[in-house]
C-alpha cells in the first residue's frame, strides 16, 4: 500500500538550508464502508427523464474583454454517465462483479423530481441480477461556460470551457427498504485554446471528443467517494547540516533507504538542534515509505518541537502567521497530513479486508 511515484531531485536552497523534493502515492480510504462479503454490483441510470436544466436558463453578462460568454447544459446524457460510472467501477476490480442495468427506470415522468427506488425496485433488481449492491445514477446536472477573450497585450484570442458535473448516486444493499447513503458529488474539467481570430477558438476541441471525454468525466467523479483511491503527494527531505546528511542523500537518490535512515539515526543523536530537527523530519518521511505510520508521527511531532523551539514560535494566535518559508510551517503541514493518515488507517484496513 505504499508506492514511489517519482523522484526529481531539484534541490532548493531556502535560508542556508536544502531540500530535496519527491512525490509519492498512497491509498486514500473512501467515504462509504461496504462489507467485505458485498462483491456483486449492478449500476442503474435513476435519473428523471425531464432535465432540471430547463430551470436554471438565465441571461450571461459579458465580464471585462469577453467577447462571448455561454452557458449551456448538457441533458440526455444520464444513461451514458451510468455506463461510464460502471466502467469506472469494474476497472477498479474492487468489486468480483460489476453490471449495468439498460432499463430506463423514469422515463414515464412528465415534470423534474428526484427520487429514490422503491421498495419493489431494490427487490427486484437485486433478485434479477442476483447483486449484492445497487449503485443508482439519481440525478445528474452537467453545466458548461464557455468564454471568449481578447487579450489585448498580446493580440491574441482565448476560447475556455469549463464543465462542471453534479452527479448524484445512492447505495442500496439487498434488504435495505432506503438508501444506506447518498452521495451529492461535485468536479469540473477545463480546456482552453489560443488562436489570432475569434473564430479559431470558438471551439476548444470537436464535439465529439468533448462529449466523450465528458461522459467519461461525470462517470468517474463518484468513484474516489465509493473505492479506496491513490493520491498524490509532495515530500521533502533535508540534505545539508552534517557529512551524515548528505551522505543519506546520496543513499535516497540510488533507491537506498534503509541506508539512509541508518546515517539520519546517527544525525538526530547531534548536540545541534537544527540537525536533530533535520533528521527526525527526514525519519518520519522514511516511516511513511514503509507505511509505519505511527512511527512517522512520533519523529514529525519531535521535528516540530524542535522546529518550534528553534524559531521561537509561541503557541497562540500569532503563531498561525508564521512565514511559509519556515521549516515550522512545512513540519507543521507534513505532521497534519501524517496525522490524518494515520486517523484513517483504521478504516482504509477495514475496507481493502477483501483482498486478503
Amino acid at each position: 500500500m505504499k508506492r514511489i511515484v517519482s523522484v526529481w531531485w531539484i534541490v532548493l536552497f531556502i535560508s542556508c538550508r536544502s531540500m530535496e523534493p519527491f512525490s509519492i502515492d498512497y491509498i486514500v480510504p473512501a467515504s462509504v464502508d461496504f462489507p467485505s462479503h458485498l462483491r456483486r454490483m449492478v449500476v442503474v441510470n435513476n435519473v428523471d427523464n425531464v432535465p432540471d436544466s430547463r430551470l436554471l436558463q438565465k441571461e450571461d453578462t459579458l465580464g471585462v474583454n469577453e467577447l462571448v460568454r455561454k452557458t449551456a447544459y448538457y441533458d440526455g446524457i444520464a444513461n451514458l454517465v451510468a455506463e461510464s460510472l460502471a466502467e469506472h467501477v469494474a476497472t477498479s476490480n474492487y468489486f468480483e462483479e460489476v453490471l449495468i442495468c439498460d432499463s430506463v427506470l423514469r422515463s414515464g415522468d412528465s415534470i423534474p423530481s428526484e427520487s429514490t427506488l422503491s421498495k419493489e425496485e431494490v427487490k427486484e433488481l437485486t433478485e434479477n441480477f442476483g447483486v449484492d449492491v445497487i449503485l443508482s445514477l439519481e440525478n445528474l446536472l452537467i453545466k458548461s461556460v464557455n468564454i471568449i477573450t481578447f487579450i489585448p497585450e498580446q493580440h491574441i484570442f482565448r476560447g475556455t470551457l469549463d464543465v462542471t458535473v453534479y452527479p448524484t448516486v445512492s447505495i442500496y444493499f439487498s434488504h435495505h427498504d432506503e438508501p444506506v447513503t447518498t452521495i451529492c458529488a461535485a468536479d469540473s474539467i477545463f480546456w482552453e485554446k489560443y488562436g489570432n481570430t475569434q473564430a479559431s477558438v470558438a471551439s476548444v476541441a470537436p464535439d465529439k471528443q468533448l462529449i466523450k471525454e465528458i461522459i467519461d468525466f461525470a462517470g468517474s467523479v463518484p468513484v474516489k467517494y465509493l473505492i479506496p483511491d491513490w493520491k498524490r503527494a509532495n515530500r521533502y527531505i533535508y540534505t545539508s547540516g552534517s557529512t551524515d546528511m548528505r551522505d543519506a542523500a546520496v543513499c535516497v537518490r540510488n533507491n537506498q533507504w534503509d541506508k539512509a535512515y541508518e546515517f539520519w539515526e546517527q544525525a538526530s543523536q547531534s548536540k545541534k538542534k537544527k540537525l536533530q530537527m533535520y533528521a527526525a523530519l527526514n525519519i518520519a518521511v522514511y516511516y511513511e515509505m514503509n507505511d509505519k505510520m505511527k512511527e512517522a508521527v512520533i519523529w514529525a511531532t519531535m521535528a516540530h518541537n524542535l522546529a518550534r523551539e528553534k524559531e521561537k514560535i509561541k503557541l497562540d494566535a500569532d503563531s498561525l502567521f508564521v512565514h511559509k518559508l519556515s521549516d515550522y510551517y512545512y513540519i507543521t503541514l507534513y505532521l497534519s497530513e501524517l496525522q490524518t493518515r494515520e486517523k484513517n488507517l483504521a478504516k482504509l484496513n477495514l475496507q481493502m479486508e477483501r483482498f486478503k
